[in-house]
């Protein structure tokens, strides 16, 4: 076998054994005000539902610079996003910042897209509902 074609071959392999790993790293969330309010920093009024396990994560913020213009047009035209109306594609990432001197591992959701409007079963989580 020719180190080329070798090459070649091992490079989709790894290309196939990563695919499933990248897939996993994304899931679907309603993300939305929870209700509580906060007196310092970091806040945790913003909770995420991730739809695939269940979880609700509490003290999540959102970064929807990522999402597709038409996509960007619904989250800054109305309040869907904040109310749980929609359900966003993205994953959970952390994030340090620095507030007050302090350094601090921040939870954020980073949206890729949205993929529909969420179900009432789906916003109990949220303030809105």
């Amino acid at each position: 076998m020719s180190d080329l074609r070798l090459a070649f071959l091992t490079t989709i392999a790894a290309s196939i054994c990563a695919m499933p790993a990248f897939a996993a790293a994304e899931s679907s969330y309603v993300y939305c005000d929870n209700g509580l309010r906060c007196f310092k920093q970091p806040c945790s009024s913003n909770s995420a539902l991730d739809l695939a396990t269940g979880t609700i994560i509490t003290g999540v913020s959102i970064d929807s610079s990522g999402l597709p213009q038409a996509d960007k047009a619904i989250t800054d035209l109305s309040d869907a996003l904040y109310a749980g109306k929609i359900v966003v594609r993205g994953s959970i990432e952390h994030r340090t910042q620095t507030i007050t001197g302090k350094d601090y591992s921040l939870q954020w959701l980073i949206a890729t897209r949205i993929v529909r409007t969420a179900k009432d079963s789906e916003r109990k989580h949220c303030s809105s509902h």
